[in-house]
């Protein structure tokens, strides 16, 4: 066995044992690449995940309950928590390659606050009424952080510092999303190449979708339609079923359960594996 073989078989062997000891695994390994297609009923479904894919918010709520940092990188607060202070990220850069800046947060946190300026990447906000929940309110959708203060709609001209970029969009109907390139969330989220959302009224349709293999996942009601289907991953059980995915999709070990679709955030939380 030459010296590249022997290497190359023990770092697959370290490997294994540390995803072991771990209690993780290769098929549970995010991977990068290919289309995800998801199938919604025609309710506000497309438009959040959509939202969750192409925009940011300054902090995000990750699938445990814990809070983290987006577009904040910290925070901190006065002892009765009216007064804020907020550090941004200083490599966020919109769709259409401008950078991200402070003025565009401040924009968006005017509905709260008075926001100012301190320096290039650190701003002071001013409540009316004193909120120790603030950080956990801005990471809702509603506070995603367009460019200039654009709106968020239609979503054809949606301008964010997401993981997907809009390709193609029309509202209440269909989006298609392209991955960005060198994102700063590159290692950690936004794992397919594409991400497409299709509105499908009726859940029947939307269960012969799945089955078909037109898309890959489908936000169901329930199992009818999916009987002797195997391999299909049911979330979050068989007998209250919200997601039905196929065997070729990787789910995060936690799923977001604060709002549906992975708290809107399956564009760049799932897989295909």
């Amino acid at each position: 066995m030459t010296r590249i073989d022997r290497r190359a078989l023990f770092a697959s062997g370290a490997a294994a044992a540390l995803l072991a000891a771990t209690g993780a695994s290769l098929a549970n390994m995010p991977k990068p690449g290919g289309t995800l297609r998801l199938a919604v009923p025609r309710d506000d479904s497309l438009e959040q995940v959509a939202r969750g894919a192409v925009f940011d918010t300054l902090t995000e709520i990750a699938p445990d309950g814990t809070l983290r940092g987006e577009l904040a990188t910290a925070w901190q607060t006065d002892t009765d928590a009216r007064i804020w202070t907020f550090d941004l990220r200083d490599d966020a850069v919109f769709h259409d390659g401008v950078a991200l800046d402070i003025a565009d947060v401040m924009a968006v946190l005017a509905e709260v606050g008075r926001a100012e300026a301190l320096a290039p990447n650190r701003l002071h906000l001013e409540l009316a009424k004193p909120n120790p929940g603030l950080p956990f309110l801005l990471a809702e959708s509603q506070f995603v952080i367009p460019r200039a203060g654009q709106s968020v709609k239609p979503l054809q001209i949606a301008n964010g510092t997401g993981c997907y970029r809009v390709e193609r969009a029309e509202d209440d109907r269909h989006f298609l999303g392209r991955k960005v390139v060198d994102h700063y969330k590159s290692t950690q989220a936004g794992w397919a190449d594409a991400f497409e959302i299709i509105v499908i009224p009726d859940a029947c349709v939307r269960a012969e979708a799945l089955r078909d293999g037109y898309v890959d996942i489908a936000a169901l009601p329930s199992s009818e339609g999916l009987n002797g289907l195997r391999g299909l991953r049911l979330h979050p059980s068989e007998s209250d079923i919200a997601l039905a995915a196929a065997a070729h999709v990787g789910m995060p070990q936690q799923i977001g359960g604060a709002r549906a679709l992975d708290d809107g955030r399956i564009a760049e939380r799932w897989w295909l594996a």
